[in-house]
């Protein structure tokens, strides 16, 4: 299927698979390649599914009769697409299931892998009890991600704005769980985000450990409605102002020792508000477990659960890649036109979904904004 003739002109698609260090699947392979579906979400791992049409003398019977039917271990996967010139990673990965389902009436068994990006690499082994003196936890994160440089898995960590550096004599931080379970419960303490981004260059990952970021350089606009300009298929946009909570984050007075309520506004200079008019908070919100760290951690978690509650404006929408003129990308901000003053202006991209078939590559997406009216007057076309 996604060869350069049964994709879109102008689109072309790579697919690698291997144990390890992927490799360019054969011409067979590739033929016999029905679908490719990728989703990316801002929260949890990425996914993909390969469909492959399997007639008798296909390969890929080969494939499956030697792993048993059971899942391969650490069989990596990686899919890029190039539009323009411009080559994006959609997925580097490992499989974790594939199955075949015979044909009817005679037609051709499909073959369906599926995986997830290589955030499941880190969830294999429990790693109790590693210890880690005098480390704080961005520290902590490298030592445990540098495991997967092999694998072509680049870290960055920003360091936590009041770190906490245990003294040895009193308190030796060790592992919990797997590497996965122990680096998102790190991020979760100190109000961070952990994720994997595919790319930028095939065969790369970047391990991101850090605040939630909306700044940047916006994705070229999503048109709807607007004649010969518009670039999505469909495009709609809901607003909830009854899920808006205020986060109270108590702090311990070690004077008094009494707990001090703090309320924490959703203002932060790496998520700046895109919307003139957010609704106003229906209830109010205890953090737990806050009051014994210092008070700019207890601070950095206020602010993150305050960004996860004021995303009242939701947008959901489809596209052709071809017409849009580039892959769009989640984790990212990209302008709106065409949905009227109350929806126009800079959306974050929640989460993509690619769907790649015979001739078509369709993206659908969700967006996801603080409140109603732009805070810009023009976004880039």
């Amino acid at each position: 299927m996604p060869d350069a003739a049964s994709l879109p002109e102008g689109v072309r698609m790579s697919l690698l698979i291997g144990p390890a260090v992927p490799v360019p699947v054969p011409r067979e392979v590739l033929d016999a390649l029905v679908s490719v579906r990728v989703q990316t979400p801002t929260r949890g791992p990425s996914t993909f599914q390969l469909a492959f049409g399997l007639d008798k003398r296909s390969p890929l019977h080969t494939l499956f009769l030697l792993s048993g039917g059971a899942g391969i271990p650490l069989v990596r996967v990686i899919v890029a697409v190039t539009l323009g010139g411009a080559t994006e990673v959609l997925i580097d990965g490992v499989m974790t299931n594939h199955e075949v389902a015979p044909g009817s009436g005679g037609g051709a068994a499909t073959l369906t892998v599926t995986g997830e990006d290589l955030s499941r690499v880190m969830d294999y082994l429990e790693l109790d009890g590693i210890p880690y003196p005098a480390m704080p936890p961005s520290a902590r994160v490298l030592l445990a991600l540098a495991k997967y440089a092999a694998l072509g898995v680049v870290p960055l960590v920003i360091p936590e704005i009041s770190p906490d550096v245990p003294v040895p004599t009193e308190r030796i931080p060790r592992h919990q769980g797997t590497d996965l379970d122990y680096v998102q419960q790190l991020a979760r303490e100190v109000g961070y985000v952990f994720y994997l981004e595919p790319g930028p260059a095939v065969g790369t990952s970047v391990a991101y450990w850090g605040p939630a970021v909306k700044v940047g350089v916006p994705q070229p606009a999503l048109n709807t409605d607007m004649d010969a300009h518009t670039n999505v298929e469909s495009l709609s946009f809901s607003f909830d102002s009854e899920s808006r909570a205020l986060p109270i984050v108590f702090l311990h007075n070690p004077q008094t020792k009494a707990p001090i309520p703090i309320p924490i506004p959703d203002v932060s200079p790496l998520a700046p508000p895109l919307g003139v008019v957010p609704p106003l908070p229906k209830k109010l919100e205890h953090l737990r477990a806050v009051a014994k760290l210092s008070p700019m951690a207890a601070l950095a978690r206020g602010l993150a659960r305050a960004a996860d509650s004021s995303e009242a404006v939701t947008g959901r929408g489809d596209l052709d890649v071809l017409r849009y003129g580039r892959v769009l990308k989640a984790r990212r901000l990209v302008g709106v036109r065409g949905a009227g003053p109350a929806f126009d202006g800079l959306h974050y991209v929640d989460s993509v979904s690619h769907e790649i078939e015979r001739g078509r590559y369709r993206q659908s997406f969700t967006l996801s904004r603080n409140g109603l009216l732009s805070t810009v007057s023009e976004v880039a076309a």
